[in-house]
């Protein structure tokens, strides 16, 4: 049976104006749990986009069919706690060039105005860059999302994918994950971008402050550290 098949037992705080699609953004004005920050800031570090939508900002995330736990729970996450439609998400079929076929999911909040300060802080000039406040939200839970959006499991460490940001900021992420938690990383040139990678002696106490956090199918993504 497909994880959507499954129900999900929806709280009663869906019956707020806020869970309402109808809902207007400028009557969305939070505050949020830090948890759903977390949540958001630590995939936008990953595979999520902020998106302006009329007066506000929505959260998008698009990942591939195959990590279908980690999709379904995510969108519990937000549908549970009033932020996004609890209706699951629709499958999408994408011919790219060379004739492959993707198969992904896609998984937006609602338009929210509180949340134009999350688009402000990461695309300043239309670009996306890492916040400077970015080390208030990078709990256990948000580098648990962060790596199951973008991490790589190597024989004696992990690789995260930040391609999309230049070398100032993948530092500045290893100096955050250095002051918050005691992990050393550094980034690392990958053609002409760079990614974060994880040093071995760390992944142990990595492993440690993130499995709690993680999808079981996605426990593989700290390699030989996952027990």
């Amino acid at each position: 049976m497909s994880f959507w098949a499954e129900p999900y037992d929806w709280p009663t705080c869906l019956c707020l104006p806020i869970c309402n699609p109808h809902t207007r953004a400028l009557r969305r004005i939070g505050p949020h749990n830090y948890d759903v920050l977390s949540l958001i800031m630590g995939s936008m570090l990953g595979d999520s986009n902020a998106e302006r939508h009329g007066n506000g900002t929505r959260i998008r995330l698009q990942q591939e069919s195959s990590n279908v736990e980690y999709l379904r729970w995510f969108h519990k996450f937000l549908a549970s706690r009033g932020y996004c439609s609890t209706t699951k998400p629709k499958l999408h079929i994408r011919t790219e060039k060379g004739g492959k076929v993707r198969h992904y999911y896609q998984i937006r909040t609602w338009t929210f105005s509180s949340f134009n300060w999350i688009y402000e802080t990461f695309y300043p000039k239309g670009i996306k860059v890492v916040p400077l406040n970015i080390g208030d939200y990078i709990s256990p839970l948000a580098l648990a999302v962060w790596i199951m959006d973008y991490a790589t499991a190597l024989p004696y460490g992990m690789k995260i994918t930040t391609n999309s940001f230049c070398y100032k900021d993948v530092l500045f992420l290893c100096e955050v994950l250095r002051e918050k938690y005691g992990i050393v990383a550094r980034p690392n040139k990958d053609g002409d971008q760079w990614v974060l990678y994880i040093h071995s002696e760390s992944m142990s106490n990595l492993s440690k402050i993130v499995k709690p956090y993680m999808v079981p199918s996605m426990h593989y993504k700290l390699g030989r550290y996952q027990t």
